[in-house]
């Protein structure tokens, strides 16, 4: 079994993380400031959410079993889904946080404040180097979490140097509720995506009425039925499909099946099964040609 490609800065971005929670948590209390306090608890999400993306993709690894067919690519959905659920709960926080501080502002020494903030930005700059670029969902909510984290750690650093400059403390509050707003819509969009694959939706991204078009021009392929699509996780679709064919050789079967699995490797669909018939299903919902389309209600959907 192939290691994930992201495993090691799993790894890495995990050590990291819990270390300077501790380093921002001192530098909170020392320097007085609320904000430091704050980003040092979204940090221990955030590690808390690489901790739990970092096993997700060690479960993955575990090979299928007669009892678990699809073996556990779910997992990394799953905890996709928390990640964000998480990040949802954290903004209400952030945002009761601040607007506490409006009324009850505190003093803090803004030079350690903007010190501690620099070296938090560093710090999460780094591990989203590390993480970036990946379509694993499960990677891409820990991504997303030290994305609002790096977007704290910039807040905490404007707001340091404005106090610093002018001694007035609102500065705080009101970037955190900016920072908030940034987080939350990133985060609803996680969400979205992990209940559409939860869901067993076709992929956002697969054009499924061409699909269905570029099955039925294959020379012999008369029609196609009983289509299901969607995702085992985010890089991984399946596609279940009736296809109705006269043809009778069964080289000229086998190879009618292997080009229309080659037509649909350019939708990311690897992992096929498809039943080739003389007569189609008496209770299919037939799809012999785009003049009758499968309704798209996608845009409706999550």
């Amino acid at each position: 079994m192939h290691r994930h490609p992201h495993e090691k800065a799993l790894k890495i971005a995990v050590v990291v993380t819990f270390v300077f929670f501790g380093v921002e948590l001192a530098g909170g209390f020392l320097t007085g400031s609320l904000a430091l306090v704050s980003d040092a608890g979204h940090m221990l999400v955030d590690g808390s959410a690489l901790l739990l993306s970092l096993g997700a993709v060690l479960v993955a690894r575990s090979l299928p079993t007669v009892s678990r067919t699809f073996g556990y690519h779910r997992v990394e959905v799953m905890v996709a889904l928390v990640n964000g659920l998480v990040l949802i709960g954290l903004c209400f926080l952030i945002a009761r946080e601040a607007i506490g501080r409006f009324s009850s502002p505190a003093q803090v020494y803004s030079a350690g404040m903007l010190a501690v903030g620099l070296a938090g930005l560093c710090v999460n700059l780094f591990i989203a180097w590390l993480l970036h670029g990946s379509n694993d969902l499960n990677i891409r909510g820990a991504f997303v979490h030290v994305i609002g984290d790096t977007l704290s750690s910039v807040g905490v650093i404007a707001a340091a140097a404005w106090i610093s400059l002018t001694g007035q403390v609102l500065a705080d509050p009101l970037v955190s509720l900016a920072i908030v707003l940034v987080i939350l819509s990133t985060s609803l969009l996680l969400v979205r995506d992990c209940m559409v694959i939860l869901l067993q939706f076709a992929p956002r991204d697969v054009d499924f009425e061409q699909m269905v078009k570029d099955i039925t021009s294959v020379e012999g392929v008369s029609g196609v039925h009983n289509v299901h699509l969607w995702s085992l996780c985010s890089h991984i679709n399946v596609l279940d499909a009736h296809v109705y064919s006269c043809e009778e050789d069964p080289r000229r079967i086998a190879h009618m099946k292997s080009e229309i699995k080659e037509r649909l490797a350019k939708y990311g669909i690897h992992h096929s099964t498809l039943e080739f018939e003389c007569e189609e299903c008496l209770d299919s919902r037939v799809i012999n040609d785009m003049a009758h389309p499968v309704h798209d209600d996608r845009a409706a959907g999550p």
